[in-house]
C-alpha cells in the first residue's frame, strides 16, 4: 500500500534509537523495518505525523518514504488526518495502545537515582556500595534510589547476594533504608549455564530451546547462557519466587536488562511459541508488578508504567552521547514512553568511560550531559561527580540538583498525569505549537505545556541558538514577548537556558 505525504508534513516513530532521524518527510529516501526491535532501546510499531495521521500495526511492519510516498504492509493501518502530533499521538493512544493507569514510584522522579555501575562494574561488593552511598551523602547530594548493578549476585539465573563480596546484604539494605536510600538489584533472563540453577531450570523444562529441542545458548554482552522462557508459567513462578526471598530481605525492585528482541531467534522452540519480540514483551509486563522499575529495551511498550532508560550513551559530543539525548528522549514520548531517563550522567559504555577517565575525560561534557538531565522525568547518576569533577564544577552539579529540587512539584504533576492521560512530559516543540513552524525542531524540548528548555550540548558553547514561539515568555524574572522567532541566548550564570510560558488572563 502506498500513501502521499501531505504537504509540511512530517513524521515521528518507530526506533527511539533513531531519535535524531526525525523527522520523516516527503523529502526523505529511507526504509524501516518494525518487525523485530534489532535495536539497543524501545521500540513501537507506531509512526505519527504533525498533520494528525498514524501509522499503526500491532506485530510490526515496513515503512518506505520515497519521492513523497510512503510505501507500507497492505494490512496496516493508516489513520484519517486530525489536524496535529498532539491530536494525532492521542488518537493512536487512546485506540491502540491505551495507558494501564499508574506509574512507576514517584521516588524514581523526586530525587536523583544513583546507580553503582560505572564506579564499581562487576565488582559489585557490599563494603564499596556502603562507601558509594556514604559519599553521596557526604558530599551534599540528597539521598534517592540507589541501583546495585550487575555482578552483585552468585550467577545468572542465581539471584541471591554473592557470599564472598556480601558478608550481610540484609543489613546492608537496612542501613541503606536508614540512610533514605530505597534500593534496587539489576536483572537479566539468562542463566548461566553449567550450573545447579542451569540443570533446576532445565530438569523443570523452562527454558528456550532450539528447534533440535537442545537448550538455546545465546550470546551476549557477558558471553554465553541459557534463556528462560517467559511465556512459560511455571519459568514466571520460579523467577518470583527468587525475587520475592530478595524482597523480604528488603529490596524495593529491580532493573530489569537485556531481554532485547535480537537475542532470541524465530526458529526458537518456546513453551507459548512466541516470536522475539514477544518475549521482549513478556520480560517488560513481568516487571510491572514491581514498583521500582527499570527498562532499557522494550517492544509494543508504549503505555507502561515503567521507568524507560535510553540506552548506553557514549563519553563523546557526537549523536552516539550527549548529542543524542534530547532528540531521543523526545521520540521517547511521542511513542508512548512518558516516564523517561536519558541515561547515566556523563555516559553509561563502562569501557569507553573508563578508556575516558585515563585519556580523555571531559568536565564540560558531564556537566552538560547533567544540564540535559535534570529537568528530565528522571536523572541518574553512576560516575560520582565528587571524585572526578572540580569543586567549580562540582558545584554546578549541585545548583542542577537544586533547580530540579525547585521544580519536583510541576514533575511530579507531569508524571501523575501522564499516567492516567498518556501525554508525553518531555514534548516535542511541535506537540505544544503546531500553529508556529517548529515541526523539525529536536533539540529542545517543551517540559509540559509551561517549561521551555534549551540545554547547550555542544562542546565550549556558551550559548545557542534557539526556537521561541509566540507568546510571552519569562527568564530570570525578565518579560519577553516573541513573535515566534529563532534567537541567540546566552547561558551567563543560569544553570541552563529556561523559559517559562505566561498564560493570557
Amino acid at each position: 500500500m502506498k500513501i502521499k505525504c501531505l504537504k509540511d508534513e512530517y513524521w515521528y516513530g518507530g526506533f527511539v534509537k533513531d531519535g535524531t532521524k526525525m523527522p520523516l518527510s516527503e523529502a526523505s529516501n529511507v526504509t524501516v523495518d518494525t518487525t523485530i526491535n534489532r535495536t539497543p532501546n524501545q521500540a513501537m510499531p507506531l509512526f505519527v505525523s504533525t498533520k494528525g495521521r498514524y501509522i499503526w500495526k500491532k506485530e510490526g511492519f515496513k515503512l518506505s518514504f520515497k519521492d513523497g510516498e510512503i510505501e507500507i504492509d497492505d494490512d496496516c493501518f493508516v489513520s484519517e488526518a486530525v489536524g496535529t502530533l498532539k491530536k494525532g499521538y492521542l488518537k493512536a493512544m487512546a485506540e491502540e495502545f491505551p495507558f494501564k493507569k499508574g506509574t512507576p514510584s514517584p521516588e524514581l522522579f523526586k530525587n536523583p537515582i544513583y546507580n553503582t555501575w560505572i564506579e564499581l562494574t562487576f565488582n559489585q561488593n557490599q563494603e564499596d556500595i556502603t562507601k558509594y552511598a556514604e559519599g553521596i551523602l557526604s558530599n551534599g547530594m540528597p539521598a534517592g534510589v540507589l541501583m546495585i548493578d550487575d555482578g552483585w549476585s552468585e550467577y545468572y539465573g542465581n539471584w541471591t547476594f554473592h557470599s564472598g563480596r556480601f558478608k550481610d546484604p540484609a543489613a546492608m539494605i537496612k542501613m541503606l533504608h536508614e540512610k533514605g536510600f530505597k534500593v534496587m538489584l539489576w536483572l537479566c533472563p539468562f542463566i548461566s549455564a553449567d550450573t545447579l540453577k542451569y540443570r533446576e531450570a532445565l530438569a523443570k523444562d523452562i527454558l528456550i530451546k532450539t528447534s533440535e529441542d537442545e537448550p538455546y545458548i545465546v550470546r551476549w554482552w557477558n558471553g554465553y547462557s541459557a534463556v528462560l522462557d517467559m511465556s512459560n508459567p511455571e519459568a514466571v513462578a520460579w523467577l518470583k519466587e527468587q525475587l520475592d526471598a530478595l524482597t523480604s530481605l528488603g529490596i524495593d525492585g529491580f532493573k530489569f536488562d537485556a531481554g532485547d528482541s535480537f537475542f532470541y531467534e524465530e526458529e526458537n522452540k518456546t513453551y507459548g511459541s512466541t516470536t522475539p519480540n514477544e518475549q521482549s514483551i513478556l520480560w517488560e509486563q513481568f516487571g510491572e508488578q514491581y514498583e521500582y522499575n527499570e527498562y532499557r529495551v522494550t517492544y509494543l511498550a508504549g503505555g507502561a508504567p515503567v521507568l524507560q532508560r535510553l540506552c548506553d550513551k557514549q563519553h563523546s559530543w557526537n549523536e552516539e552521547g550527549i548529542g543524542g539525548l534530547i532528540p531521543d528522549s523526545l521520540l521517547q514520548g511521542i511513542t508512548g514512553h512518558p516516564f523517561t531517563c536519558p541515561d547515566m550522567i556523563g555516559g553509561g559504555e563502562y569501557v569507553n568511560f573508563h578508556e575516558a577517565l585515563k585519556t580523555r575525560f571531559d568536565e564540560e561534557l558531564f556537566v552538560r550531559h547533567c544540564e540535559i538531565a535534570c529537568l528530565m522525568p528522571a536523572m541518574q547518576f553512576s560516575a560520582a561527580p565528587y571524585r572526578l569533577l572540580s569543586k567549580e564544577n562540582y558545584k554546578k552539579i549541585l545548583t542542577l540538583i537544586e533547580l530540579r529540587k525547585s521544580l519536583t512539584d510541576y514533575l511530579m504533576e507531569l508524571v501523575e498525569r501522564a499516567g492516567s492521560t498518556g501525554e508525553p512530559i518531555l514534548r516535542y516543540m511541535a506537540y505544544e505549537f503546531p500553529e508556529d513552524g517548529c515541526d523539525t525542531v529536536i533539540d529542545q524540548f517543551m517540559l509540559g505545556e509551561k517549561y521551555l528548555v534549551a540545554p547547550i550540548y555542544e562542546k565550549g558553547q556558551t550559548g545557542r541558538f534557539l526556537y521561541l514561539p509566540k507568546g510571552n515568555w519569562l527568564r530570570n524574572g525578565e518579560k519577553i514577548i516573541s513573535q515566534g522567532e529563532k534567537l541567540w541566548c546566552e547561558q551567563g550564570e543560569d544553570p541552563l537556558i529556561l523559559f517559562e510560558r505566561q498564560r493570557a488572563m
